[in-house]
C-alpha cells in the first residue's frame, strides 16, 4: 500500500504561454467585452496546475477581472440612476459621475494588466497578486 505522504501531488507548471495569452485578452477586453470573459475563465481553470511564479500572475488576473467587474457594475447603475433622474434636472452630475467610474475602471484594468504583463514577460512572479492597487 502506498503511504499518503509519499503520494505525488498534482504537477506544477510554470508555462507563462496562457498567462500571456490571458494579459492579452484582457489589453483587448475593453474593446470588445467577450475576450476577458475567455481570459478569466482559463486563468480559472489553470489557477490549480500553475507553479508559484505564473499562480501569482493567475491570482493577480482573477482579481483584476472580478475588481473591475465590480466597479463597471457599480458604474452602470449609477449611470442608469443618473438616467432616470435627468427628468428632473438632477441627473446630469450624477450620470457623469456613474461615467467617470466607468472610465476609471477601464483605465485601471488596462493599467494592471499592462503591468502584470511586464512582470510576466520578465519571468518574474507578480510581488503582490492580492493587491487592490498595483
Amino acid at each position: 500500500m502506498s503511504d499518503p505522504q509519499s503520494a505525488p501531488s498534482a504537477p506544477r507548471s510554470d508555462d507563462r504561454v496562457i498567462a500571456a495569452v490571458i494579459y492579452g485578452l484582457y489589453l483587448i477586453g475593453p474593446i470588445n467585452g467577450l475576450s476577458a470573459l475567455v481570459g478569466i475563465v482559463l486563468a480559472h481553470a489553470n489557477v490549480g496546475a500553475a507553479g508559484p511564479k505564473v499562480w501569482s500572475h493567475y491570482v493577480f488576473q482573477i482579481r483584476t477581472f472580478w475588481i473591475a467587474a465590480v466597479w463597471s457594475v457599480i458604474g452602470g447603475a449609477v449611470i442608469v440612476l443618473g438616467g432616470l433622474l435627468m427628468v428632473v434636472l438632477i441627473g446630469f452630475p450624477i450620470f457623469h459621475l456613474g461615467v467617470a467610474i466607468l472610465g476609471l475602471a477601464t483605465i485601471w484594468f488596462f493599467v494592471r494588466s499592462v503591468v502584470g504583463a511586464i512582470y510576466l514577460a520578465q519571468d518574474r512572479p507578480y510581488p503582490r497578486p492580492r493587491t487592490w492597487l498595483l
